[in-house]
């Protein structure tokens, strides 16, 4: 019954909404494509929150809409397609499949967790494993994925404190949800974040950019989750005692070996992780855009002499409905900004306000998105347009007003469906885990503690990188 009555309340806003907007004498100064974009854009936005159709049909339909009513061409719909970050996200995956076939993850895991001697180090040094993993592997739920293994192992050896082995599952898909700004290939909100600037304003953040900003933001907030993780959910008690994990230990649950010399198709697939992320990091000095190296990296991992992973079974672990979503939604994006919607949208907010409180108010809303939008994605794809379009009415730099939005949009701990790591790892039969009561303490504390960080690297520690907070 409550479902149906969202449902019902949804679309009641949406139709309403439509037909204001379809009176020509209401709101002078929109034109037709104007109107029809932000109609498009009012019905996406109220099927995302209030129905259970799938998200990617939403975005493809609204994409259809835009396309047939003449608000963008045929061309701007199929040729977000081949965006190159779309292209880098696809390689990136054929990556992953190589790393998650060698069990190289397994590994690093147990070289990192084996050296604990305290529950603290233990939590920390799984937390600086799990920030390594955003460079191996796109998308939080593949990260989530490809740490359970080592996460069941760890709960295996720990059967008999309880308590950590729920802080543990607490921890997991806490830091894979912050540390996910690390790089751009984290989550695809940040292609579209990307994808969005580039319309409006021209600025592209490549690779190497979004790793200067993201990778200290990621690890500060990461290891501040796990300490708060630490300390709400276990006792003084529960952290005293000493902690000792063996890779044997960890090896007895695991089905790949963690120890031992690196087998040929590991060491292969270990220096190509390298050799690429070492390339994505370098591009400012050979000037090889991202997207290529991933592609060539792909090619090589599948390749039949050097590759660890046939090339059919690495496509099948990408996620071609998140691209569709994305390319619809880059779609959208530019139907916003060319149509002048999203310039309309926010023309009549206040922005004679001190940039410290713009963006307070941005990173505030971004961290409250996902209560009402649960898909990251489709989170950024509502807010990123609007929040560059009222930057730049309110003279704040649009790059740090979208960063700033996109990093505090991954906060989604609220609930167990607030975000599908979350899920995961609050679905295990077998293993003690946390209870949506746990979510809600940790959030009541995180939230705001991740807010306030975004907050500070937006203010204090990007003007250092190259990104000032005033518009350029």
């Amino acid at each position: 019954m409550t479902v149906n009555l969202r449902q019902a309340a949804t679309l009641c806003v949406a139709l309403t909404l439509c037909g204001l907007l379809l009176v020509p004498t209401n709101f002078p100064g929109l034109d037709g494509d104007a109107r029809l974009t932000l109609a498009v854009f009012a019905l996406a936005t109220c099927a995302w929150i209030g129905t259970p159709i799938d998200d990617t049909y939403i975005a493809l339909g609204a994409g259809l809409a835009l396309t047939a009513t003449g608000v963008i061409s045929s061309d701007t719909l199929f040729g977000t397609l081949g965006d190159a970050t779309v292209w880098l996200l696809i390689c990136a995956f054929v990556l992953a499949a190589a790393v998650a076939r060698t069990g190289l993850a397994g590994r690093a895991a147990a070289f990192l967790v084996s050296g604990a001697r305290s529950v603290r180090q233990l939590t920390h040094l799984t937390t600086a494993a799990l920030v390594v993993t955003a460079f191996a592997v796109p998308a939080t739920s593949g990260r989530a994925a490809l740490a359970l293994p080592v996460f069941l192992a760890l709960a295996k050896v720990l059967s008999d404190r309880k308590r950590l082995v729920v802080m543990l599952a607490l921890l997991f898909p806490t830091v894979i949800l912050l540390s996910a700004v690390a790089t751009l290939i984290g989550a695809g909100a940040h292609l579209i974040t990307v994808s969005v600037l580039w319309e409006a304003t021209g600025d592209r953040i490549g690779f190497t950019q979004w790793l200067l900003l993201g990778l200290p933001l990621a690890v500060a907030s990461s290891h501040l989750a796990a300490e708060i993780v630490l300390l709400t959910t276990t006792r003084r008690a529960d952290r005293r005692g000493p902690v000792r994990i063996t890779a044997d230990q960890i090896q007895e649950h695991s089905e790949q070996p963690v120890t031992g010399p690196l087998s040929s198709a590991e060491a292969r697939c270990a220096l190509l992780l390298g050799t690429v992320v070492t390339l994505w990091c370098s591009e400012p000095l050979h000037q090889v855009p991202p997207a290529v190296v991933a592609l060539i990296g792909a090619v090589v991992a599948a390749s039949p002499a050097l590759g660890t992973v046939r090339l059919k079974d690495a496509l099948k672990t990408v996620p071609w409905a998140l691209l569709l979503f994305m390319a619809a939604t880059m779609a959208m994006g530019v139907a916003l900004a060319d149509s002048g919607a999203a310039k309309w949208l926010v023309s009549g907010l206040p922005v004679a306000v001190p940039p410290w409180l713009f963006l307070a108010v941005v990173i505030l809303l971004s961290t409250a998105a996902h209560l009402i939008l649960q898909s990251r994605s489709a989170r950024s794809s509502v807010l990123v347009p609007l929040v560059v379009a009222a930057a730049i009415g309110a003279g704040v730099n649009p790059v740090a007003a979208a960063l700033a939005s996109t990093a505090a949009a991954g906060f989604c701990h609220t609930l167990p469906a607030s975000a599908k790591p979350v899920t995961l790892f609050s679905e295990l039969p077998d293993t003690p885990t946390y209870t949506p009561r746990d979510l809600l303490r940790l959030s009541a504390v995180l939230a705001p503690a991740t807010a306030a960080l975004v907050l500070l690297f937006a203010l204090s520690v990007w003007p250092l990188l190259g990104v000032p907070v005033l518009d350029p």
